[in-house]
């Protein structure tokens, strides 16, 4: 049986901000590993041993402002993607898994088992993993809607519950019926279903085939499966990207998989919800305090990263990207420096940090959306000093890479190359720059920077002129099809 990954891709990560930021949220940063949470999760899947699960390519769900960075990221791993699916607005998780669904049962000649995972979430336990999703796929196979609920270590406020109901006959893991979904309870509440055992930790992540989703969706929800399904028939592809079409998407109702499907389908009653136990070192890495406790910590309970000295400390999260912080005698705290940004905040308070970013987004600052690194389909550039008419920028352009042919009206540019190989083209002349040599672009000059080798290629830009701002580009040729 085909087993189909399908990655939801689109979440924010306000809580984690300012090293979240609305155009590069948490699933596309290493919080702790090796790789980024949308890395982890497009491999979560590697060395499956069960020969009855075929694993397929994941598809992954996106909005636009982040597709070229779910391509990158797999690119970097060597992972083939199915399909980068791009949703033109928020519709929450159903139509997301309702498209993938149908994208699904198009492209595979079987009813193939879906695998719907979050991109931001951590499981530090894989293997056991694999065997709770080998398990749950004998469930979903015989057409049980399948969820995944963690078992609980602490009286946790901030998610949904999930009652256990009957036990399910399974040697290979621990299933129940879903008894009843449970809203975010709290102090007291969580306590009693901590110290109860019933009870486990919703965790987003659910397993089921792709036509059993389609028939309850178009069951409880079917104006949604009629919009989705619009949305996919007139879907138009773009190279690894799949567009759904926006006038459809755009009317489809808004809901989450539970409301709209899991939660009615547990209302009718009988054994068509099920549950499977994890016990795998889960987290939704949703705030500071999470990452404190999913790091390793110091023999004071300090979790740092970059260059930090701290003196009498206990029990911190400090990150430093940029330049030394030093803390001394700190207790509790949430200390994050950026190059643009400063954080500091009690640990009990990491919840609280969405409020920063709504008083960004009120007084119209760039903070929440931004890093000074800006990244782009064909690397990123990142801003080192600006001034009255000019402004200097870090380039780094990936291995065979362009940027789009274009011109500026107000500005000029001196590009000098610090490693790798720039091809430029000026006006009508093209050539090549290596490490050390540089070249000038005049205004009104067509030009483009593309890097023909195998390593990055990294050059210094310096801009002069009346006007500066990003929207001075006129776009002749582009391979990424922007505007």
């Amino acid at each position: 049986m085909k087993l189909f990954p399908v990655i939801l891709a689109g979440g924010g990560g306000t809580r984690l901000w300012p090293l979240s930021r609305g155009h590069y949220p948490k699933q596309f940063l290493n919080v702790g590993g090796d790789q980024t949470l949308l890395q982890d999760t497009i491999c979560r899947l590697d060395g499956m041993t069960d020969e009855s699960l075929a694993v397929q390519p994941a598809l992954v769900v996106c909005n636009e402002e982040h597709r070229f960075l779910v391509g990158e990221q797999a690119r970097q791993i060597e992972h083939e993607l199915q399909s980068i699916v791009l949703e033109p607005v928020g519709r929450n998780t159903a139509p997301a898994l309702t498209c993938a669904a149908l994208l699904a049962s198009a492209n595979v000649e079987d009813d193939p088992l879906l695998l719907m995972m979050p991109a931001d979430h951590l499981i530090k336990d894989v293997s056991s993993f694999h065997a709770a999703v080998e398990g749950g796929a004998k469930l979903a196979a015989a057409g049980s809607l399948v969820t995944f609920g963690v078992v609980p270590d602490k009286p946790e406020t901030g998610f949904g519950y999930i009652q256990l109901g009957e036990k399910l006959g399974s040697d290979s893991v621990s299933s129940n019926v879903i008894g009843a979904f449970r809203e975010k309870p709290d102090l007291e509440t969580a306590t009693q279903y901590l110290a109860d055992g019933d009870y486990r930790w919703n965790a987003g992540i659910f397993l089921l085939r792709a036509s059993v989703w389609l028939e309850a969706i178009g069951e409880f929800n079917r104006a949604m499966l009629e919009a989705c399904t619009a949305s996919v028939e007139s879907a138009v592809s773009d190279g690894d990207f799949i567009r759904l079409d926006e006038e459809s998407f755009a009317a489809c109702p808004s809901d989450s998989i539970d409301y709209a499907v899991m939660e009615p389908a547990v209302a009718k009653g009988g054994e068509r919800g099920a549950v499977v136990s994890l016990d795998v070192g889960w987290s939704d890495v949703g705030s500071w305090s999470s990452i404190w406790d999913v790091s390793e910590h110091d023999e004071n309970g300090n979790v740092t990263r970059g260059d930090v000295l701290l003196e009498g400390g206990k029990n911190n999260v400090v990150f430093a990207e940029h330049r030394l912080v030093a803390a001394l005698g700190c207790e509790e705290l949430v200390i994050v420096e950026t190059s643009d940004a400063v954080m500091v905040a009690r640990k009990d308070q990491a919840q609280e940090v969405k409020k920063i970013v709504d008083w960004l987004k009120e007084h119209g600052r760039d903070e929440r959306l931004f890093h000074r690194r800006v990244f782009r389909p064909w690397g990123s550039y990142e801003g080192v000093d600006a001034g009255e008419r000019f402004q200097v920028k870090r380039i780094v352009v990936n291995p065979g890479a362009s940027l789009s042919l274009q011109m500026h009206h107000h500005r000029a540019e001196h590009w000098i190359v610090v490693s790798g190989t720039a091809r430029v083209t000026c006006g009508e002349k093209e050539f090549l720059l290596c490490e050390n040599e540089s070249t000038y672009i005049p205004i009104g000059a067509t030009h483009r920077l593309e890097n023909p080798g195998t390593i990055n290629c990294e050059l210094i830009e310096v801009q002069s002129g009346s006007y500066l701002g990003e929207d001075d580009i006129v776009r002749f040729e582009d391979i990424y099809n922007r505007a």
